[in-house]
């Protein structure tokens, strides 16, 4: 059976790479890690104390990378002999970087790996394929590179200048034909062990591309198709990488996960660094024993469709507002309405004293006391973008299928949305005594007056304010709703426990305490 030695390269986020660790070796694999020299100490620290009891796991000799340099392929080289030093029973070598998932179950993988005696990885003929769409081409082998272009571009096109220029030019190694693919591969044992015994015959070749451009995309390609039979060798990468129009890889989110899984890949880059749910999906994929259906390579096809389609374009998936957009019937909402905030302030406390799940005024309050939501909880604005949605996060966090939030009567547009889903809806609505103290005091609250303005002018406004809490009223029971309850201030308690109980789904006696909730209509 075969047994997979990956080998990954990583720079930032610790706490990513040990969950990447545990996951690939969690059905028997095995992990040789590279820790960027730049990424610093305390994240080496990090990554060594997080796999120090994983016997599975091993730390590669660091080296400093930089993008387009021979370190990429040296780094690369030092997982190898780690690995191989360190895993005698590895049959296969894949490399992959810390923004790569594995997109099927680990035993698809060994399945696939063990029919194939194959190795997989992209040797496109250098010079004659037009695999290198722009920028340099011959001149990334022609020439040497002792600077990288990305941090010292002065000097990257100054010293190719000067070489064109005394027309320095080299060749290609003796026996060497030059291929160029993807950087990600999977390698069978005896092809590694065949380009290590290569590499200790042929200085000439590690000299040769340790000046040359990008060398991660030809070193491999061109040593593997150098020592393997063709027919050995799948042109294909394992690993799924798109590019946009601006050549950028594409990032993977959420809503990908379907795609992605349908794909004739094994693993997939770059999931997006906002992509924690597609990394925990995509972990939980690797480790189970689900059955794959058929895939096929149409990710790359279909991408382009898309993007060609614009903004209007239908997606691969819903997006998570569209897919959690939809509560559903397993779930039971109550929506306490109130134009005291206060009063239904109390119940909710009361509510949440007895365990039951229960939130204030989300969609028309700020300051709201409410679970980490990854940030859209941080203001009314944000919860209000996708309101149902927003609740089902609530769902989430609390592990529940019930839950109770408040509304002003006048959000009747919050009232309408979750009366259109197909969750359990009720509505509790408090219908309170409105005094003149406590409409002047609602007068200023919404900057209608103060509590100095007398005669006419604060008594029209209390006029308008009473009719529109009356008309707020009206506009709920013209919705209809199945499950709309009334309790009046003033009611005694005895009689306001069976509508309580109702509208929250718990038992009488439950409803009796939620009734004598102390001071519940005060002002």
């Amino acid at each position: 059976m075969a047994k997979v030695a990956y080998l990954l390269l990583c720079h930032k986020h610790a706490d990513r790479v040990l969950e990447q660790a545990r996951v690939l070796t969690a059905r028997g694999d095995y992990l040789a890690i590279h820790v960027d020299r730049n990424a610093g100490s305390g994240f080496f620290e990090a990554v060594r104390a997080g796999v120090a009891d994983n016997p599975s796991v091993v730390l590669a000799k660091r080296v400093k990378c930089g993008w387009g340099e021979w370190s990429l392929v040296e780094a690369s080289l030092n997982m190898i002999e780690a690995a191989v030093t360190a895993f005698e029973d590895a049959t296969h070598f894949l490399l992959m970087s810390g923004d790569c998932m594995p997109v099927k179950p680990a035993h698809v993988i060994h399945d696939y790996l063990d029919g194939t005696n194959q190795d997989m990885i992209e040797h496109a003929d250098f010079f004659k394929d037009d695999w290198i769409k722009t920028g340099m081409k011959e001149d990334r082998l022609v020439y040497r590179h002792w600077f990288n272009e990305r941090g010292q571009r002065g000097l990257f096109y100054g010293s190719l200048a000067v070489q064109r220029k005394l027309g320095l030019v080299r060749k290609i190694p003796d026996g060497l034909r030059m291929r160029i693919g993807s950087q990600w591969w999977v390698l069978r044992r005896d092809t590694v062990e065949k380009i290590r015994a290569f590499l200790k015959k042929r200085r000439d070749v590690v000299r040769f591309f340790k000046t040359t451009w990008i060398p991660d995309e030809t070193f491999f390609q061109t040593l593997v198709m150098h020592l393997v039979p063709r027919e050995q060798v799948v042109p294909n990468p394992p690993t799924l990488l798109m590019f946009s129009d601006y050549g950028m890889p594409v990032t993977f989110h959420a809503d990908h996960f379907d795609m992605l899984k349908a794909q004739d890949a094994l693993f997939a880059r770059k999931i997006s660094d906002q992509g924690d749910q597609l990394r925990q999906r995509l972990g939980e994929l690797f480790v189970s024993e689900e059955a794959v259906a058929d895939t096929g390579s149409s990710g790359r096809a279909l991408y382009d469709y898309v993007r060609r389609r614009g903004r209007m374009g239908r997606r691969f998936g819903p997006r998570i507002w569209e897919a959690g957009a939809v509560i559903g019937p397993d779930f039971e909402l109550t929506l306490i309405v109130c134009k005291k905030w206060h009063v239904a302030g109390r119940l909710v406390q009361t509510l949440q004293g007895t365990g039951f799940p229960a939130f204030g005024f989300v969609f028309d309050q700020d300051d709201v006391a409410l679970p980490d939501l990854g940030n859209i909880e941080s203001s009314s604005d944000k919860r209000g973008r996708h309101r149902r949605a927003f609740v089902r996060l609530l769902y989430r966090a609390r592990e529940a299928n019930k839950m109770a939030i408040c509304l002003d009567p006048s959000n009747l547009d919050a009232i309408r949305d979750f009366a259109s889903d197909g969750c359990k809806l009720r509505v509790l609505e408090l219908i309170c005594d409105l005094s003149d103290d406590w409409l002047s005091g609602h007068a200023e609250r919404v900057g209608l007056g103060t509590a100095r303005d007398q005669g006419d002018l604060r008594g029209n406004v209390m006029t308008t304010l009473r009719q529109n809490i009356a008309d707020e009223q009206k506009d709920i029971r013209d919705l209809s709703l199945s499950t709309h309850i009334r309790v009046h201030q003033g009611e005694e308690p005895g009689r306001m426990a069976r509508p309580m109980a109702h509208a929250f789904g718990i038992s009488v006696d439950d409803g009796a305490a939620l009734a004598r909730t102390p001071h519940l209509f005060e002002d």
